[in-house]
């Protein structure tokens, strides 16, 4: 596909209208399936990039913080918001800057200051952020499987620890007013449930508005499970390769850089192999995934704990040289505007 062509139709004409876009644009590349080498047929075209940020953010008190198009599944980020996500080593952030070059369809003098100084943001940061991303996959691959295929009391015991997150926030600061909430399963007294979750706990002059919002996220949780029949399997079971896929790949990606200091957003042949097979199902059955598929993940989640160990990557981002670096940035942003 001609990205190039692509962006000079009428569908992105915000990247030549919107007064925050124009002649800003720093980087702006295909990510999603197409950056990584994952696309097939149908596959939707996913532009990430990064814009300057205008003068009044800099100097006055306007925020532009991105621009979504969801008709063409476009994000650009303002500089400012990026860097923040890049100190954090956000994944989705950190794609942007690993493209091979034919997939940038916009790079400015300001895009490439940007890339030659990606290893400022480079930091041991990654393991925790990539892991993080990664068990979010993890977990929606195991929720789904749960809610369609576990016997209703294991599936009981897996709501159990789904809402247990929940809690986590309210029981911190619950801590000076009591023991707090918790959540056990027992023998149901609703009809119809073998097991089921009950709440017991004490609570003292807590704001009746916070108990409620934490009574709707519980809810929430309960609700996402009991309603599983009603969805669509086919279209689910698409949903948890990629997720199984995406899991896999977000491995691949953080050993890469913890290892060897490269951010490699395009993965190589022989990951795409492994990658393609997980999409298209090789290693799910019955909607459920193999156990062979789990040793694969246990497989990389061993050589990405050996790379965090052994990294030689700073624990945190030099700050002051980021600083330089964005004032720097925000100068020549500045001074360009004004011409």
């Amino acid at each position: 596909m001609d990205f190039n062509n692509l962006i000079q139709t009428k569908a992105y004409d915000f990247l030549r209208t919107d007064s925050r876009l124009k002649d800003r644009v720093m980087l702006l590349g295909v990510c999603g399936s197409y950056g990584y080498g994952t696309n097939r047929e149908g596959s939707d075209v996913d532009l990430r990039g990064i814009a300057l940020n205008p003068v009044s953010d800099i100097l006055g008190l306007t925020e532009f913080e991105q621009f979504e198009d969801r008709t063409t599944d476009s994000v650009i980020y303002s500089f400012r918001k990026l860097v923040r996500l890049l100190l954090n080593c956000n994944p989705n952030a950190i794609e942007i800057l690993g493209l091979d070059s034919d997939q940038y369809v916009v790079k400015s003098v300001f895009g490439q200051e940007l890339l030659d100084h990606t290893m400022l943001f480079l930091s041991k940061r990654v393991a925790s952020s990539f892991c993080h991303y990664a068990d979010t996959q993890l977990r929606k691959l195991q929720n789904a499987v749960a809610r369609d295929k576990l016997p209703q009391p294991e599936r009981e015991a897996h709501i159990l620890r789904s809402a247990g997150h929940v809690l986590e926030d309210y029981n911190r600061r619950f801590q000076e007013q009591g023991p707090g909430v918790r959540l056990y399963v027992a023998d149901a007294v609703t009809e119809g449930l073998e097991k089921e979750l009950f709440l017991e706990g004490h609570i003292a002059q807590y704001p009746l508005r916070k108990w409620f919002a934490l009574m709707d996220s519980l809810h929430a949780v309960v609700r996402n499970y009991d309603t599983g029949g009603s969805r669509n399997h086919t279209k689910d079971t698409n949903h948890l390769q990629k997720h199984a896929m995406h899991l896999v790949r977000l491995l691949m990606m953080g050993i890469d850089i913890l290892e060897h200091a490269e951010i490699r957003t395009h993965r190589p042949e022989s990951d795409l192999r492994l990658l393609r097979e997980i999409r298209d199902g090789a290693y799910m059955q019955d909607g459920v995934p193999t156990p062979e598929f789990y040793e694969i993940v246990a497989d990389y989640e061993n050589r990405f704990a050996e790379a965090s160990e052994h990294s030689l990557l700073p624990d945190n981002p030099d700050m002051q040289a980021v600083e330089t670096f964005v004032e720097h940035i925000n100068r020549q942003a500045v001074s360009e505007e004004g011409r």
